[in-house]
C-alpha cells in the first residue's frame, strides 16, 4: 500500500542522499519524492510516497527516518485530511486537426497549453494524482511524445493536530 510521509528536515547538502540511501538500504520502494523550501529559512519539507507492505514496515520506516540527524519531524499523513497535488507536463502530438479536440479534453481538467509547435502541444496540469492519470489516459490515443511528473507534495488541511514525532529539542 502507498503511504504519504512528510518530513521536515534541515536544509543541508546531502540530506536527500542520506534519506534515499537509507530507504534503498532497507528496500523501501519510493513511488515519488518531492523536496522544497519551507516557510522557515534553513528548513525544507519532503513529501515521500512510499510502498509499504504492512504496519510493522511503516513503523520501521518512520523510526529509521527519525534516526536521521537532519530530520526534525516525520508524519504519516495518508489517512488524514490533506491537500495533495502533483504537476505534470505532457507533450502530445497535435496538428491543426486534433488541437481543438485536445483543447476540449483538457478543459475539464483545468489544464493549460503552455507551448505549441508545428506538430505538438505541451500541456501543464496540476491536481491529485488520479486526476493527472485520468488526463494522461485520455491523451494517450493522440500520442504522448514526452511526459514528466513532479511527484506528490502534501500537507494537512486547516488546523488539524499533527501528531508528529519530533526527535530534537529544536522547534520550528
Amino acid at each position: 500500500m502507498k503511504r504519504i510521509i512528510t518530513a521536515t528536515v534541515q536544509d543541508h547538502s546531502g540530506v536527500l542522499n542520506r534519506i534515499t540511501g537509507m530507504l534503498q538500504k532497507r528496500q523501501f520502494n519510493i513511488a515519488s519524492i518531492s523536496v522544497g523550501s519551507s516557510e522557515t529559512e534553513g528548513i525544507s519539507k519532503m513529501t515521500l510516497v512510499v510502498e509499504v507492505s504492512d504496519h510493522q514496515k511503516l513503523e520501521q520506516l518512520t523510526k529509521q527516518l527519525n534516526k536521521q540527524i537532519d530530520v526534525l519531524k516525520v508524519s504519516d499523513i495518508t489517512d488524514k485530511a490533506i491537500v495533495a497535488r502533483e504537476l505534470a507536463l505532457i507533450k502530445v502530438v497535435g496538428n491543426g486537426q486534433t488541437r481543438a479536440e485536445i483543447q476540449g479534453i483538457i478543459a475539464p481538467f483545468r489544464a493549460t497549453v503552455i507551448d505549441v509547435s508545428k506538430d505538438s502541444l505541451t500541456i501543464q496540469v496540476t491536481g491529485k494524482p488520479d486526476k493527472i492519470e485520468a488526463l494522461i489516459s485520455l491523451l494517450r490515443p493522440y500520442g504522448i511524445k514526452e511526459l514528466t511528473k513532479t511527484g506528490v507534495t502534501a500537507f494537512l488541511r486547516g488546523q488539524q493536530p499533527q501528531h508528529v514525532t519530533e526527535i530534537n529539542s529544536f522547534s520550528i
